[in-house]
């Protein structure tokens, strides 16, 4: 690496310069805005024992997104991964939200849309391969603007020893009303071993 060297306002080359060993030399130091960006937990449900829904409620407008991470399986009998369902502030009619999704099981790949707010066909339930858990991670753009809609997007998948699922897909929620509670359940109950955890998401 060529040497660096530092000028004084006056002089000659020979006379006024001091060598560093860094191209930095003579610049202020640079500090990373770690706060753009940065994750807060907000709540985490470890389940214990069966539970069939999850809430978290009183949920503040402070950040710019929000985000779940989930580690679910269910009690419900079925071999194949079932849907979860994300309820946005007690709304439970299906006439509001609009589903899209695409989904993988390795050999084939499918679309799909409907009415509806299941984050679709991943999760592992009671007769699937034993102690198989989904992974899931849920975006909430933009939840506290009172301006826009509400764009959710989820990604997650099931490893069940040769099938499963993975998933991708987007649900809108048709109102400007600030995101206050999520309720989170699925067919059947979840079974001890699941969690599901709630970040903030900070921005400018």
């Amino acid at each position: 690496m060529s040497p660096v060297y530092k000028f004084s306002t006056a002089g000659s080359f020979a006379t006024s310069r001091t060598l560093y060993k860094s191209a930095l030399a003579g610049n202020a130091v640079f500090v990373p805005n770690y706060t753009v960006g940065a994750y807060d937990s907000i709540a985490t449900s470890t389940i214990s024992s069966t539970t069939a829904t999850v809430t978290f409620s009183s949920i503040p407008a402070t950040y710019k997104h929000l985000q779940l991470r989930m580690s679910t399986r269910t009690d419900f009998a079925s071999a194949t991964p079932i849907d979860v369902y994300l309820e946005i502030n007690g709304d439970t009619s299906y006439t509001g939200y609009r589903n899209r999704r695409l989904k993988g099981d390795g050999s084939s790949a499918t679309s799909s849309s409907s009415a509806s707010y299941d984050i679709h066909k991943i999760t592992p339930a009671a007769s699937s391969t034993a102690s198989a858990f989904s992974g899931i991670v849920v975006d909430l753009l933009d939840y506290a603007n009172t301006n826009k809609n509400k764009t959710v997007r989820y990604l997650g998948g099931a490893d069940l020893n040769g099938s499963g699922n993975i998933v991708f897909g987007s649900i809108l929620w048709p109102f400007t009303t600030a995101v206050t509670q999520i309720k989170l359940s699925a067919d059947g109950s979840f079974v001890a071993g699941s969690k599901i955890a709630l970040y903030g998401i900070k921005g400018d």
